[in-house]
């Protein structure tokens, strides 16, 4: 039976939350035919500072938004997994044969690299029957892909491994299925924010044990109206873009003699910057340890509540992803803007309220921005906005504090 208080302390509210889980216990039962069945949610994330410094050690504050998965799952005593998720196709999973599905696209590949991953890490995954359904953005930069990660990860945890696995083994689980299976060179921001819950410190310096400090944060504490707004461009095409970014990362930090970043400095940089020949990387470079110094500034203004520096920081990191670390368009499309675009058009309302700052969300190229506006002028925000994307792209958000779970 599903705790009202659980749902309150996720949702704010139990009517409408009781009614999702509800009915998503009835589609189990007509599907799966399973008369018993364990509740999960998993949320979506938001990236407050640290855009791409995760793959190369660096440190993140990241948090967990209003946005989740829901599941209901049920082991099925055999070798096969079975998801169906709502408006997709069922996953169905032959844990004997998890090659057959490393095809660098799609949920099964990145379900199957799961499994392998699990495996490899010395845990235990047996087959299962489960039904999704999830309001977080998809392929829009607010993990949609690392909130299913991680609710499939809680599923797993719970049924077959007495609970016994960390956040940590969760995030490497999900960066292996997008490295091996998705062939994608993603760092472990995305599942780390998901399951960990709340607005978090993330220090990616240990690669096999990331660190976390859980922050108290607030926006709305400060004054501001945390948006994201959808452009409308899907960024589901976009793995060469997001992959050039650690790579040529790393192209510099070879130069430096290290494997990543972290393991120099930005002096070594400067002394060795004339032997990298991509310029690009140069500028890339400059970012990341621009961008740690920043998140740790940003830590050290938290704890004095010195929310006007916050701002002036998360503005410097977003004009730094735009200028040095160029993740707000494609050069491949570059008629096509529309990230850019909704950039430029959130300043001009700033500049003229005098109180916000907007940046690149996440990964970027396309996707989302993120905006935030003082609450006192949120609703004209909303309206300003609406005259150049759906109103339904515009989303009011807030962090929420419990990460990946089982009811």
């Amino acid at each position: 039976m599903l705790d009202k208080n659980i749902l309150e302390s996720l949702y704010g509210e139990s009517e409408e939350s009781f009614k999702r889980y509800n009915d998503l216990k009835e589609k189990f039962k007509t599907l799966y035919y399973h008369e018993d069945g364990e509740f999960f949610s998993s949320p979506g994330r938001t990236e407050i500072i640290g855009n791409h410094v995760d793959h190369n050690g660096g440190k993140v504050i990241g948090s967990s938004i209003s946005m989740d998965t829901i599941a209901i799952a049920w082991p099925n005593n055999t070798d096969v997994i079975r998801i169906q998720s709502d408006g997709y196709r069922e996953v169905v999973i032959d844990l004997k044969d998890l090659k057959q599905y490393k095809t660098g696209r799609g949920t099964t590949a990145l379900t199957a690299g799961m499994c392998e991953a699990t495996k490899v890490n010395h845990f235990v995954v047996r087959g299962f029957d489960a039904c999704l359904t999830s309001n977080v953005i998809s392929s829009a930069g607010v993990s949609s892909s690392a909130s299913y990660a991680m609710i499939i990860m809680s599923i797993i945890n719970y049924f077959f491994n007495g609970e016994k696995m960390t956040v940590s083994d969760y995030a490497k689980i999900g960066q292996y299925a997008e490295n091996k299976y998705w062939f994608k060179a993603s760092g472990m921001l995305d599942q780390m924010a998901c399951a960990i819950g709340g607005p978090v410190l993330l220090d990616f310096k240990d690669p096999n044990d990331p660190k976390y400090e859980k922050l108290d944060f607030s926006f709305e504490e400060m004054g501001y109206q945390l948006f994201i707004i959808n452009t409308g461009e899907s960024h589901a095409d976009l793995n060469a873009e997001y992959s050039s970014i650690p790579n040529e990362m790393k192209e510099a930090a070879k130069v430096l003699g290290v494997e990543r970043l972290c393991d120099a400095d930005l002096d070594a940089l400067l002394e060795h910057l004339n032997e990298i020949e991509n310029d690009r990387a140069k500028l890339r470079a400059i970012h990341f340890y621009k961008e740690v110094e920043r998140v740790e500034a940003v830590e050290r203004a938290n704890l004095e509540k010195d929310y006007a520096k916050i701002i002036e920081l998360i503005d410097e990191s977003g004009r730094s992803s735009f200028e040095q670390l160029e993740n707000c368009y494609c050069n491949t499309s570059p008629t096509e803007q529309k990230l850019a675009l909704a950039l430029a058009l959130a300043r001009n309302f700033i500049d003229k309220v005098h109180k916000g700052t907007c940046r690149v969300h996440g990964g970027g190229f396309k996707g989302t921005i993120t905006c935030l506006i003082g609450l006192e002028h949120k609703d004209d925000f909303i309206a300003y906005m609406s005259k150049y994307f759906d109103p339904s792209y515009i989303y009011p958000m807030s962090i929420r504090k419990i990460g990946a779970i089982h009811i």
